[in-house]
């Protein structure tokens, strides 16, 4: 990594370059580095209907890894239709993935009405072995919930995630909210709620906060998610707490004023939103992991175009402690679709 001193700004130059986009048709993406020295990632299939795994030994791999379908929508019930944003953690010893799922839509008249749930696997590969259905995560309150991470904190288990409530705002579609877990499928604390869509960039077509994501870095806890609606109008904002700070007070918790990653319509790549964070393959660098598409022609909803990709950016870090995400990069990868 090179450090350039220019009119007292610091300016850091990465060592890591990565072909973008990453893996192709994969919205909503997911890559945790294991202590094995794998890369393993998941996202939203487009037919939204199953989840998969691919792992690498790189990120440049991941696009032709082998891939394992370790999980399918039910033919009816609760779990039966629009299989979102599956994340892949790794907690006490055992594999979990959570991820969001409707009941079919015509049989109940209604599109989004998803709840979520969680997998579980004790195999070493979690390409391999049994996941077994844990069930849903109970919040309390039976709306429209979806996007659950986690991320553990001084000897503590947190649960953040979005979902509808009205009564915080009545205009929102969904809201960030964070608890403390009994164990990865349960809640041990009330919900908090932390972020609602209120700013001019959250309320785009949509009124929505989604997508949590947590990066630990430098004495503070960052907490990026997704605003607005799914189209070149989606972006990604940040709140940020210290790390000796009580996590579950909301005050705790400052928003940036303006989304920290946007459309360019320089670099052709709009909606860049649902991130995630890893590190590079020599564990010098975090990296934002997000999608975006590369043009705005989109015939009929947002989430029926499939061509959604995954992408990685090298996160900047100011002398502040804070993180530059920068801008999307164009696309440098070759593909058709």
């Amino acid at each position: 990594m090179i450090f350039i001193k220019q009119q007292e700004e610091v300016y850091i130059m990465s060592k890591n370059k990565y072909n973008n986009p990453i893996v192709i048709q994969r919205a909503d993406p997911c890559i945790y580095k294991h202590i094995d020295g794998y890369y393993y990632f998941t996202a939203s299939v487009p037919a939204f209907d199953s989840i998969e795994l691919r792992r690498a030994k790189t990120i440049a791999e991941l696009q032709d890894a082998e891939t394992t379908t370790i999980w399918e929508k039910h033919e009816e019930g609760e779990m039966s239709e629009l299989i979102w944003a599956p994340e892949i953690h790794y907690i006490n010893g055992k594999w979990y993935i959570y991820f969001a799922a409707a009941p079919n839509r015509e049989v109940t008249g209604i599109t989004f009405n998803h709840h979520m749930y969680v997998l579980e696997n004790d195999s070493e590969n979690p390409l391999e072995g049994n996941w077994v259905e844990k069930g849903q995560i109970k919040t309390g309150w039976e709306s429209f919930s979806l996007d659950a991470t986690t991320f553990e904190h001084n000897g503590k288990l947190y649960y953040v995630w979005a979902q509808e409530d009205r009564e915080a705002e009545p205009n929102s579609h969904s809201n960030i909210y964070i608890a403390e877990m009994e164990n990865p499928w349960t809640l041990k604390s009330k919900p908090v709620l932390l972020s609602k869509p209120e700013l001019d960039w959250e309320i785009k077509l949509y009124w929505v906060n989604e997508g949590p994501a947590i990066l630990k870095k430098n004495g503070k806890i960052f907490l990026t998610y997704s605003a607005s609606a799914t189209d070149e109008n989606y972006c990604i904002g940040m709140l940020t707490a210290d790390e000796n700070s009580d996590l579950l007070n909301a005050s705790s918790w400052k928003k940036s004023e303006q989304p920290v990653f946007k459309t360019s319509y320089e670099n052709h790549q709009y909606g860049p939103g649902h991130n995630g964070f890893t590190v590079s393959e020599d564990g010098t660098e975090d990296l934002l992991v997000y999608h975006s598409r590369n043009y705005t022609e989109l015939k009929g909803d947002p989430l029926s175009d499939p061509n959604r990709h995954a992408r990685i950016e090298v996160i900047k870090w100011k002398e502040d402690g804070t993180p530059d995400f920068g801008v999307p990069s164009p696309d440098t990868r070759e593909f058709e679709v």
